[in-house]
């Protein structure tokens, strides 16, 4: 996958100044009447050839889109506050897996992946004082883990999609914007149309990658709705030589300590889809290449536009994201969030299993092996807001719970989900042993956050919210 959000590509030559490849017409002089050409005959030298053209061409497209079925179980759509129709996207995905196979689950497949969930969660019950967060345990088909997370996937997306799918049409060019006027609304509908394209296909390959609910440190399928998916297990387990009932229960320990985590520590799902608000709040464009995009296109064909709304012109996408201090910010705090909920999953696993899983250290070097490579966790985010998971901060993050819990118990390392100021940043990451024994929290009184009011202790957000201190920023 790429490491731009969905719609995006590489730019183009950074040594192309114009944004242009070499040999292409663009908007530049011409001869002949064609697209782009740019002679006199043109109205105001409109870059995109006869405007009145370019609006007929539009409106064919409308057409054409009109004309298309809806996508979607009977007849509905479920567009979002971004325009991206997710029925459509979630049929996309299904039909991505299907085309691979997509077998049914044996039932004594499933009750071996429901007798291991459970037994994993009681294992559990001694590495941390978080209760039990199991509510279900069950066994997915990939099309299965599609339909039970898709709406996830649509809150984690829209505000990325949002920004993206609005900035097609408030980013064209100004003559274009003159002569287009009501149909720029036309670009944006199809603008989402591609981008929930691309999604719906990101997500189908995801499928037929993932381990359980939790792959990339969000339970998909809602908190207490733990699964594994019988093919994500057997491919997880590929060459390590290890018995398949031990990989099972290993992997079984991780997505039921995902839920526990998440269904004990309330602010933390919101905490991580803020972070991505923010960083698409951050998002700008380049859009050196539109005018260039669309100055290829032939106004007799309705369908290039649509080709070059969804990057089929010469493999390159139409808007360019432009790395902004806001996203660099926003990406460095939820790099950190989701480096600390790994690393605390990775130690308290460890110490479950450590006395009762023989291969217990493979099956946890095969983890960070997969995270490493790129696993699931780490194309899924790279693909959305651009986001490299970087195992060395996760190694340091396992190194600070561990620490922590040699300084302070169970207890006290676990206490300190209780609110988000209390959580380390990504400087304590860096040096987790001042954290633990100089750090601002070394000596906190917990019971100072207990029987608060929902506002929480003064100059904090009893939601979650961060507040203007540097703790809340950083965590």
């Amino acid at each position: 996958m790429s490491d731009l959000p969905f719609g995006f590509s590489m730019p183009n030559d950074p040594d192309d100044e114009s944004g242009r490849r070499s040999g292409d017409s663009g908007s530049g002089a011409g001869s002949g009447g064609g697209p782009g050409g740019g002679d006199s005959g043109t109205p105001g030298g409109f870059p995109f050839g006869d405007p009145n053209q370019m609006a007929d061409m539009l409106r064919q497209f409308a057409d054409m889109m009109s004309s298309q079925p809806t996508p979607g179980s009977g007849g509905g759509e479920a567009s979002s506050k971004s325009g991206i129709n997710w029925d459509m996207a979630k049929n996309i995905a299904r039909h991505t897996v299907a085309e691979h196979g997509d077998p049914s689950v044996p039932p004594a497949d499933y009750a071996k992946i429901e007798e291991a969930l459970r037994l994993a969660d009681l294992w559990l019950g001694e590495a941390t004082d978080l209760p039990s967060g199991l509510q279900t345990a069950q066994a997915w088909t990939r099309s299965e883990w599609i339909e039970r997370t898709m709406g996830s996937w649509a809150q984690l997306c829209d505000p990325l999609t949002s920004k993206s799918v609005d900035a097609m049409g408030k980013n064209l060019p100004e003559e274009m914007q003159s002569v287009a006027g009501p149909l720029l609304g036309m670009v944006q509908q199809m603008g989402g149309m591609m981008v929930g394209q691309q999604a719906g296909q990101a997500i189908g390959e995801l499928a037929r990658e993932v381990i359980g609910t939790a792959d990339i440190g969000v339970p998909m399928a809602g908190e207490g709705h733990a699964a594994l998916l019988p093919g994500g297990v057997s491919k997880f387990g590929e060459g390590l030589g290890i018995p398949e009932d031990e990989i099972r229960l290993y992997l079984a320990a991780r997505e039921a300590a995902v839920h526990r985590l998440y269904s004990h520590v309330p602010w933390l799902r919101q905490h991580v889809y803020r972070l991505v608000e923010e960083y698409a709040a951050g998002m700008s464009f380049d859009v050196s290449g539109l005018e260039d995009k669309l100055g290829q296109i032939d106004i007799n064909n309705p369908e290039a536009l649509q080709e070059a709304l969804s990057g089929g012109m010469g493999g390159e996408n139409l808007l360019q994201p432009e790395d902004t201090p806001q996203q660099k910010a926003a990406l460095a705090r939820l790099e950190t969030t989701l480096a600390l909920i790994e690393g605390w999953v990775s130690t308290v696993v460890s110490k479950a299993v450590a006395e009762r899983l023989p291969q217990a250290d493979a099956l946890a070097e095969a983890t960070r092996r997969r995270r490493a490579t790129g696993g699931p966790a780490e194309h899924t985010f790279a693909a959305l807001v651009g986001l490299e998971l970087r195992p060395r901060r996760q190694r340091e993050a396992s190194s600070l719970w561990t620490a922590l819990e040699e300084a302070r118990g169970v207890e006290g390392r676990d206490a300190l989900w209780e609110h988000p100021d209390l959580m380390p940043t990504g400087d304590d990451l860096d040096d987790p042993d001042a954290f633990v024994k100089g750090g601002e929290f070394a000596d906190f009184d917990i019971s100072k956050l207990t029987g608060e009011s929902p506002e929480g202790p003064e100059g904090s957000g009893g939601d979650g919210e961060e507040t203007d201190g540097k703790r809340g920023e950083d965590s």
